[in-house]
């Protein structure tokens, strides 16, 4: 499956990073942010920025940094508009393709020791990390300040999964 060309891709080369390496200030523009506001399954994305340091990391690159978005939902109780914010932070290392899957291979990584992430003829994407942190800051069950969700009476007369069932018992049977 191929990508749409509007997704949010920031390539950096590793011999264009020096050793005491760079800062990326991204914006995303309006196209990239609706087509990830279509990924993500959310009404929009009216802000999406990444601010991103990347380092020489053996014989690849660390990228630490943050993605700070406002996310247009629906309140799951009230179906309400309003807006979310996400602010991640994040720390990824990239390896060339044959150094990443080596690790992986090895077992190196685990919950608290991810992998690193394979680059591409020596170039890593930030806009692809900074949109996997963005998808996981999403709040899927975004509420509305105050909303409450109000269960059914439980306490009417009859009620109960065998109301029926008692009403149809004859008298003296038992």
């Amino acid at each position: 499956m191929t990508e749409p060309a509007n997704r949010w891709h920031v390539a950096v080369r590793l011999e264009d990073v020096p050793e005491a390496g760079l800062h990326f200030a991204l914006v995303a523009d309006e196209q990239v942010r609706a087509s990830l506001a279509a990924l993500a399954g959310v009404r929009d994305l009216a802000r999406l920025e990444a601010s991103i340091d990347v380092a020489r990391h053996g014989g690849g690159l660390r990228a630490t940094g943050r993605v700070y978005a406002t996310v247009g939902q629906n309140c799951v109780l009230t179906l309400e508009p309003l807006e979310t914010g996400v602010d991640e932070a994040f720390d990824v290392t990239f390896a060339p393709v044959g150094a990443a899957a080596a690790a992986v291979s090895n077992g190196k990584g685990g919950e608290a020791d991810e992998p690193p992430e394979p680059m591409r003829d020596g170039t890593a994407d930030l806009g692809a990390i900074a949109t996997e942190f963005l998808l996981l800051g999403i709040d899927p069950y975004p509420r509305k300040p105050g909303a409450v969700f109000a269960s059914p009476d439980q306490d009417m007369e009859g009620a109960g999964p065998f109301a029926a069932l008692a009403k149809l018992k004859m008298p003296g049977n038992q």
